[in-house]
């Protein structure tokens, strides 16, 4: 078995289009396993199998700095108290500028633009203001920029930066400390589905929206083991409400098929056995 490879959804598909086979390609966004992005390679159906969340993460180090330690505790108080003005001065904090903060490269990894839509939510929810936290950051030079977020925690970790936009599986999966952040704002609770979409960012090949993270698995069409590479996927499909838990994940039950094709026959299969959802169209 090849090592997995991990990245930016984006930069990904755009390596798979570009004759840089997979078996499988997971991702956090939706545009990046349709054809609008794989090009050629797009198997035109895709399944929704896990919901994240966007985090600040932290580091032990990150405590040790006087600035990020009372951010912290501003966030302490905002967790405790849910009030509009705690939560305020709790963003007003993060970004003054006195802590730096990470975020992938939003037109390679959506974990960067998706950090950016959480700011507007807060600012729209805290401040009444979707543009105020995010002006902020940025004209107080507060934001520190990779390739993607997994390339910042090296920097997190030494202190480099002092808090990071990541996802709550991987801020987990790292070992690291993070900032639950309200549901109003993590783009993770889908009773706020139509508030998150009331904000945008916009990339290199065009807007985002924001919208509840959802984890996506497809097949692109030279998979380097087809078979293999479906019957992995029914794995995940009907192993993700025991597996994924523990990492922060919230599985989606049953999970929701999204296709313009006709579906390979193991996925067809799941759905009389209520393992999967048929949701409509995969070209979005």
């Amino acid at each position: 078995m090849a090592p997995p490879k991990s990245g930016g959804s984006l930069l990904l598909a755009r390596e798979i289009s570009e004759g840089n086979p997979v078996s499988v390609f997971i991702s956090v966004s939706h545009d990046a396993v349709t054809a609008s992005h794989l090009g050629n390679e797009s198997a035109g159906w895709a399944i929704a199998f896990a919901a994240d969340q966007m985090t600040l993460a932290y580091s032990n180090v990150t405590l040790q700095n006087p600035a990020a330690n009372a951010t912290v505790a501003a966030y302490n108080s905002a967790a405790a108290s849910n009030t509009t003005q705690a939560w305020d001065n709790f963003f007003s904090m993060i970004t003054s500028g006195s802590d730096k903060v990470g975020t992938g490269n939003p037109n390679a990894d959506p974990s960067g633009y998706t950090g950016w839509i959480v700011l507007e939510a807060a600012g729209q929810a805290y401040a009444d203001n979707s543009s105020f936290f995010e002006n902020r950051l940025i004209s107080n030079n507060g934001n520190v920029t990779a390739a993607s977020a997994a390339d910042l925690i090296a920097p997190l970790e030494t202190g480099q930066i002092q808090f990071l936009w990541i996802y709550k599986s991987a801020a987990i999966a790292h070992k690291l400390n993070y900032l639950q952040l309200p549901g109003q704002v993590n783009l993770g609770d889908p009773k706020y589905s139509s508030f998150y979409s009331q904000f945008s960012y916009m990339i290199a090949t065009g807007v985002e929206t924001g919208e509840v993270i959802t984890l996506w698995i497809t097949v692109p069409v030279d998979s380097t083991d087809t078979t293999d590479s479906l019957q992995f996927v029914v794995f995940v499909v009907k192993n993700a409400p025991t597996l994924l838990p523990s990492y922060g994940l919230i599985p989606i039950t049953p999970a929701r098929l999204y296709n313009d094709t006709t579906v390979p026959q193991p996925l067809q299969q799941l759905v009389p056995q209520g393992y999967l959802q048929p949701s409509g169209p995969n070209s979005g």
